[in-house]
């Protein structure tokens, strides 16, 4: 969940390429090409074959899943789902070379979707998404893969944010209890950092893999945000005042690991998991990480906020969008694609073995017994999402994930970094 996006930087271009070529994916009837545009969406022209674009959230299990799923689909439709799975460090360069040069996917796997529909090159759930699926779907995902009154982003997992703190350090520092606030926060990292032997207070990536994230978590829980009543609002006070704490931490109180608008959340993680953070913020998947290894003695606690008032959790979501493709020939494909994945059997199964959280009131009723997510799943419904629904983001994302970063570096400017990417924002760049 997350990355690098160089998505639709020329929407029209995108529009224009889109609309006379056919794409890769949808085959035609009987074998014959998908390519160009149809005559209509009759069974002569109907595709027997799609392709999906998935993005690789681990590599012992997300390529095994969808190849168990395109055979499920097959046996029970009859069509054949071919399936890609790319990394994430690559996938928003790649797929967006794909919709450019009309190699177009049916289905793409992706954390952003609303400059797609915007250029029209979506299918909206009331063409694809079976009432069912949609009416299980938990509002708050609904919201964010809404684009202009219609839904095209489908979720397929989700994971919600919480402050992970090592339960060693913690004992042998003398800090009792979790930060409630950033004052108690910086005194616990401080505290952690005088250890010695190489171990630092925070873990706190702010490099180009998900610096919108990790900054989010912060300005959420300062009164912050990227957007209030349809206003962008990067450069608030609250955010500026949350950057600049961010780069506090890591000039003035040297609390941090080296470099960390470079440090990419894998990283972070990686220090973690390594005994030597105080600090991080994870998600589940970490959760499960520390586990198998069972090295680290870890607690997990709402995030602190700036004056101990109440936590907000920042939540993430990956969406499953459709291409619309030779004059909707593979709508019914791609139809019964959204049937077979949001039953309970599938998409529970996907979410359970890549150690995500539900999108679903079913799924949440699935995984409700599971203590481990319990501090998770409580959040989901009223989970803080960032602005997906605004074209705008997919560009002012890549420029956050780009750009943030330097403004924690020793000669940084956490207020003139935010202003550029308000005005980039405001100016729909």
């Amino acid at each position: 969940m997350k990355k690098r996006l160089s998505i639709v930087a020329a929407g029209t271009l995108v529009l224009a390429l889109a609309a006379c070529g056919g794409g890769t994916g949808a085959g035609g009837a009987g074998g014959g090409s998908a390519s160009g545009s149809g005559s209509g969406s009759g069974d002569a022209n109907k595709a027997t074959k799609i392709k999906l674009v998935a993005a690789e959230y681990s590599k012992d299990n997300t390529k095994a899943l969808w190849d168990a799923f395109a055979k499920t689909y097959k046996e029970k439709y009859g069509y054949d789902l071919e399936v890609q799975v790319v990394s994430w460090d690559n996938i928003d360069q790649q797929s967006s070379t794909m919709v450019q040069t009309g190699q177009t996917p049916d289905i793409l796997n992706l954390n952003a979707y609303a400059s797609y529909a915007k250029d029209n090159l979506l299918y909206n759930a009331d063409e694809v998404l079976p009432a069912a699926a949609k009416s299980d779907i938990l509002d708050a995902f609904v919201k964010s893969g809404t684009y202009n009154g219609k839904m095209y982003g489908f979720p397929d997992l989700s994971s919600a944010r919480a402050f992970f703190y090592n339960k060693t350090l913690f004992s042998q520092a003398g800090i009792a209890a979790p930060p409630k606030t950033w004052d108690e926060f910086v005194a616990a990292a401080k505290k952690i950092q005088a250890l010695g032997s190489g171990n630092i207070g925070y873990a706190l990536p702010l490099g180009p893999e998900e610096a919108q994230g990790e900054f989010s978590i912060w300005a959420f829980n300062n009164g912050g945000d990227w957007k209030k009543d349809g206003q962008w609002t990067i450069n608030s006070p609250q955010n500026v005042e949350t950057l600049a704490f961010l780069k506090k931490l890591a000039v003035t109180d040297k609390v941090t690991q080296n470099n960390p608008g470079k440090t990419n959340r894998a990283d972070a993680f990686d220090l973690f998991k390594s005994g030597k953070a105080g600090m991080v913020v994870g998600f589940s998947p970490l959760a499960a990480a520390l586990d198998k290894d069972a090295k680290v003695q870890y607690g997990v606690a709402p995030m602190p906020t700036k004056d101990g008032g109440a936590a907000q959790t920042f939540g993430v979501t990956d969406y499953l969008m459709a291409f619309k493709k030779n004059n909707g020939a593979n709508q019914d494909a791609v139809k019964k694609f959204y049937e077979l994945y949001y039953q309970k059997d599938q998409v529970n199964t996907f979410i359970k073995k890549e150690g995500f959280l539900p999108v679903t009131k079913s799924g949440i009723e699935a995984f409700k017994d599971d203590a481990k997510l319990k501090v998770y799943l409580d959040t989901l419904p009223n989970i803080h999402l960032t602005p997906t629904d605004d074209p705008t983001w997919d560009k002012v994302k890549l420029a956050v994930q780009q750009n943030l970063g330097a403004a924690v570096a020793e000669n940084g400017d956490p207020k003139a970094v935010l202003d550029k990417l308000q005005q980039q924002a405001q100016a729909g760049k």
